[in-house]
């Protein structure tokens, strides 16, 4: 015990502050409970309902389960862009985490599939419009965490950009505004202004940060990869971006495709052809695949 206080004194005489003010501080603060750690009262405050229908509940809770993970995906990958030096070892490990993620994404979408009424879900997604799952930011940091933006351009958007792309041609010709945008006739969906409005400039930015610095980068920069970490990044990869939009894409098949009629999104994109892999074309690591596989990607499955 003596050793500890001899430590905690050390601590606060190297900050420059006075040990005994903070000892005597402990003497009258309450012990942490759980509850207020967590900040459960406020997390289950958080599902506020637009409709009657009680399943509006679990949408709401689904997707900010969905956040969740996302930030969590987020946090370690911020920790290997930022990285001053960086391992196998520490790559590895934090990958397997980001693909633990993403498979319990993978995992819980029947939630969304089978855990609500049909019914319901039919009448209270119309006052949802045009609120779409398209307007989660946190997909689109994910995105430019782990790869240079040239690669989240599809064939079409290769055909529009101009000899030498600035970050603000990449952003005008990325794989996700074409699911709101008309680019015959120049008209963009209220949903896509609306995501523009509130994120473009950050995400802009984001992205001149992290120019040559992404997880792409990194392992560009590793003298050679072992088998082990080549299986882990492809895994990731092909997780995130092939297998998670195929379950999301049977989903929203199983709500918006029924008797042979098809229904719109909420946030009027195409969603059929946007969910696609074969459309988004979206890979983290290309140079980590063959020519076959990047030709087949959205067909080929994980060994």
């Amino acid at each position: 015990m003596s050793n500890t206080i001899d430590r905690l004194m050390d601590k606060y005489l190297e900050m420059g502050e006075n040990p005994e003010t903070y000892l005597e501080g402990l003497l009258h603060a309450n012990p942490i409970t759980y509850w207020d750690y967590i900040e459960v009262d406020t997390l289950l405050s958080l599902q506020k309902p637009r409709t009657p229908f009680k399943d509006e509940t679990i949408f709401i809770m689904y997707h900010q389960v969905t956040e969740l993970f996302l930030k969590m995906i987020r946090h370690e990958l911020e920790q290997l862009v930022d990285r001053d030096e960086i391992n196998e070892h520490y790559m590895l490990t934090k990958i397997k985490r980001c693909t633990r993620y993403t498979s319990m994404l993978i995992n819980s979408f029947d939630i969304m599939k089978d855990g609500m009424d049909y019914g319901e879900y039919q009448e209270f997604r119309k006052t949802l419009t045009p609120a779409s799952g398209f307007q989660s930011v946190q997909f689109r940091y994910i995105e430019i965490l782990c790869t240079p933006l040239k690669n989240l351009i599809n064939r079409e958007g290769r055909k529009r950009l101009p000899k030498n792309p600035s970050i603000s041609d990449y952003f005008e010709h990325i794989y996700w505004k074409d699911a709101g945008h008309d680019r015959t006739s120049q008209k963009k969906t209220w949903t896509l202004q609306r995501f523009e409005e509130r994120y473009l400039d950050d995400l802009i930015t984001f992205a001149k940060k992290m120019d040559g610095r992404t997880l792409q980068d990194r392992i560009g920069e590793m003298k050679g990869i072992s088998a082990l970490l080549l299986d882990a990044l492809k895994e990731f990869d092909l997780l995130y971006n092939v297998k998670w939009p195929m379950v999301h894409l049977t989903t929203a098949s199983h709500y918006l495709e029924r008797d042979n009629k098809q229904k719109m999104a909420t946030g009027g994109s195409q969603w059929k052809k946007y969910l696609h892999p074969r459309f988004q074309q979206r890979k983290f690591f290309p140079t980590l695949w063959s020519d076959i596989e990047k030709e087949q990607w959205g067909e080929i499955k994980n060994n």
